[in-house]
Formats: C-alpha cells, structure tokens, sequence
C-alpha cells in the first residue's frame, strides 16, 4: 500500500470516536464527550486525574487493536470533533442531582456503571438513565454513595439522628428538611450552620450530613482565602461544606449568599484576550463553628441554625464511622421514602418568607408528618435576626428611636437629618465615642437602613424611602400591631 493510499491517523481517530462516542456542547460551549449508553460525559479538553476524554479515547484505540496513536493525531482528531459537536444541540450536564422527565428526579450514586436514583412522584427506583435524559459530570469530589435500601420503615432516619447529636427535635426535623432540599436541583435551601458548645461535635455531625448526599469520602474543608478559589470548589462539588468558621468577613459573607441563591461568574478564558469563561452555580452549603462574629442581614435570611449538645458518652472515631457506613444504605433508603411522600404532600407556600422555595418544603414535610418543620423554621430564622441585631450597634440604636415613636406614627427626614439624630441618640449626653463602621454620611446610613430593613421589620419597625418635590427622605414607622404571621391566624 502506498503513502497516498493510507488513511490518515487524524480521520481514523475521528471514525473511531464518531462510532463509539456521542458528543454534545453545553450553553456555555463547553463540548462533552459520551461514551453509547453511558450517562457519564467528560468535556474533551479536560486532562484532569479522574480520566480525561482523551485518555478513553487512547485507551480504547489500543485494547480494540486499532493502534497508538502519536498526539499529533490525537489533537487533530479532537480539533475536527470539537468543531463538529458545535454544531449539535445543546444538552446540560449535572453533578450530582439532575431533573428528569414526567417531574422525575436523579440521583447519581458516583458509581463506575453508571447507576442512578429514579426519584419519581409514586417512589423510587434504581436504574441507569438515559444518555439524552440525564448526563452526569464527574469529579474528584464526586464520592460513590452505596445502593439504597429498599423498605426501610424510617429506620435510617433514626439512626441519623441517634447519631448525631441535635439539641431539640426542631433542629433534627430542620435537618432533614435540609436534607430533602439537596435532593432538589432547582430548590436553593439555606445554609445549615451547625453550632453549640466546645465538643458537641459539630464537624462530625456536619460530615455525617454530608455524606449522605456525597458518599463517605465527602467531607468539611477549611474556607478558602479568596473567591476565586472558593466558586472553583463549589463548581466541582455538589454539596459545599466548610468547617470550623470562627470570622465572617463582608467578602465571604456576600459570596455565600451566592452560593445559596446562585450567581455566575465570568473572568477571561486562558490563552485568550477577548473570550471569557462563565460559571454558574448554586450549591447546598453547610456550615460549621462555634461563633462567626457578627452576622449580616441578607446572610441571615439564607442560614438554618442546627444546635448541637455534647454527647454524655464519647465514642472513638474508628467505631462511630464504623457504624455509620454499615447503616449509610438504610439512611439513604429511608431519606429516599421520606423524600417521595413529602413531594406528593400538597401544602400552601408561605408568601412571607424570603427562602420561599425552602418554606414551601417545610409545609410539605408538615403535611405530610405533622413534625412542625415551618414553625421550626420561622422560629430559627426569629432567633438569627436577635443575632444580627445583638451584633449590629445601628440597628440597636433605631429600637431605641422607634420606641418612642407614637403607634401608627410616620417620621420622615432626610438621610443626613437621620444619621445626625441617631449619631445623638447613641453619644448621648456624654458624647461616648462612635464605633468602627458607624455610618459616616447620609448615603451610607440610607443603604446600611436597606440592608436592616427585613431584619428590623421583623421587630415591627417599618422603613420606607420616598421623594418630595425638593428632596428624598427616609420613613420609619411603627405600626400599632404586628401582624399575626398564618400560623397564628390558623390557631384562631
């Protein structure tokens, strides 16, 4: 056979991939490879450890006794594919939880074969989903959960909560209600923030939560110096757990909120001038830590406080985790069953709360168990608001303004006409000095005031802004009752 005759290596790599291969891009543009009948997709220019596209493609060329192939070849081949997949639709790939049809849910179990949880609206089965269904993305951070147990009788759930070392049943159903929302991938949940005294293991119990969803190599992690760092991880993982916070920066606070509620984040692609790269996210948080310091009002509305109490008898490490693996199966099998009744529960969403989505779940779980997880929750989120309140020395000092503020009584000034009379308000008569981060403008009290505005309206202050014909003005208000939240009005 003469030169001109032989197929060229880049065409019989690409005939090759073409039949055993399906590829797709993502709205990004980010091309996928998967392999026929596999629900795992791997971007082809990925060289990470978990296996890249280029090493299947390598290491399927020669088992199946096509040859090897020098890169040269290899790049050219995966130069054309890529061009080819930009052309094809466009298909989403998901870590860990996934939508399905007919208002199906997956799970994926992190295994090698592929197999998944069918969470559907009459139960749940164990099966591999469908390429064009489902497509999963694997990482380093992506463990292997063990095969659930089937007819569990809620033994699972008690044994999670034998384990761990909850404070009150609000938190444990608070817990479980957290639980069932990361089983959700458009449900954003809050952040549970495991708290309590010195040695009531709160990083166990937090990787005990974890692992549930993430298998036993989940686990805590210290939080990331800077943003960059922290979205990289959260990217790459489903459930975000960082451990023993003992300071709350305005940075990490802003980008947890994000992280709750989702954002995107775009910085220029490598090698590049004009391109960029988008991340989008939204990912369960769990956090852990005795005290953060002083904690702001939007991150507050989006935490879930779990309290824990020290266990009255200590048990080594090597026999509590022992244990646990032996009973993962039954808690993921009863958290499952949990899960399926209390999607089928039909309960009203509460309009009140910021985290609707969330307070719509706990009303689901009190339908469908009667455990009191809305009450639970509207009593945490009371109790965060004492917190940023206790932390916040503005806040403190309008009480005290609005204290003597007749009922039913609108007082209006302008924002520099508000900071100098709460400036005087907390000097007092002997002038004490003012504290660090004490508003220092009108513009600066006006967007501290919007910030407090859900936290102090909580207490039955109420702040408005407004304009008249020659100036703005601020609004605080205190109405001559609270209204009752639905709860209360159901109890009439």
């Amino acid at each position: 056979m003469t030169e001109e005759e032989k197929t060229p290596a880049r065409e019989i790599i690409t005939d090759y991939a073409q039949a055993n291969f399906r590829y797709f891009r993502t709205a990004d543009g980010t091309v996928y490879a998967q392999r026929n009948g596999h629900p795992v997709a791997r971007p082809i220019r990925s060289q990470g450890t978990t296996g890249s596209h280029r090493q299947e493609l390598m290491v399927g060329l020669f088992r199946d006794g096509i040859g090897v192939f020098n890169g040269t070849a290899m790049k050219e081949a995966l130069d054309l594919i890529e061009a080819l997949a930009l052309t094809e639709e466009v298909q989403p790939v998901h870590i860990r939880v996934a939508p399905g049809h007919d208002g199906a849910t997956w799970l994926d179990l992190g295994r090698a074969d592929g197999l998944s949880v069918r969470i559907h609206p009459t139960g749940w089965d164990i099966a591999t989903p469908d390429p064009r269904e489902v497509c999963w993305r694997r990482t380093q951070l992506t463990g292997e959960l063990p095969i659930p147990t089937k007819d569990t009788d809620g033994k699972g759930i008690d044994a999670l909560l034998r384990l761990c070392n909850f404070a009150t049943a609000e938190t444990e159903c608070l817990a479980l209600a957290w639980l069932i929302g990361c089983l959700g991938p458009s449900v954003p949940v809050p952040a549970p923030f495991l708290t309590g005294p010195q040695g009531a293991g709160k990083s166990t119990g937090g990787r005990m939560l974890v692992r549930v969803i993430e298998g036993m190599t989940g686990d805590l992690r210290r939080a990331p110096k800077d943003e960059e760092n922290l979205i990289a991880a959260v990217a790459a993982g489903w459930v975000t757990a960082l451990d023993n916070l003992s300071h709350m920066t305005p940075d990490l606070s802003d980008a947890l909120c994000c992280i709750v509620t989702g954002a995107e984040n775009v910085k220029r692609a490598l090698f590049t001038d004009g391109d960029v790269f988008r991340a989008r996210y939204r990912r369960p948080l769990l956090l852990t830590g005795i005290d953060v310091g002083v904690i702001r009002p939007d991150l507050a509305e989006r935490l879930l406080p779990l309290r824990l109490e020290r266990p009255r008898i200590r048990r080594t490490e090597a026999e509590l985790w022992t244990e646990y693996a032996e009973v993962l199966p039954v808690i993921l099998g009863s958290l499952l069953d949990l899960t399926v009744r209390v999607r089928a529960a039909e309960a009203e969403t509460p309009t009140d709360l910021r985290m609707a989505d969330f307070a719509h779940l706990c009303a689901q779980i009190d339908a469908a168990t009667g455990l009191g997880a809305l009450a639970a929750y509207r009593a945490s989120l009371d109790d965060l608001n004492d917190d940023v309140i206790e932390g916040d020395l503005l806040a403190q000092t309008v009480l005290r303004h609005a204290a003597d503020i007749a009922p039913s009584t609108a007082q209006r000034m302008t924002s520099t006409e508000w900071l100098h009379c709460l400036t005087r308000l907390y000097s007092g008569e002997d002038f004490r000095p003012l504290p660090k981060g004490w508003p220092t403008t009108g513009k600066v009290l006006s967007d501290r005031l919007k910030r407090l505005q859900p936290t102090l309206a909580a207490r039955g202050i109420l702040i408005d802004w407004g304009r008249t014909k020659t100036a703005r003005y601020i609004e605080i208000t205190r109405p001559s009752a609270v209204p009752p939240s639905p709860e209360q009005e159901a109890a009439f």
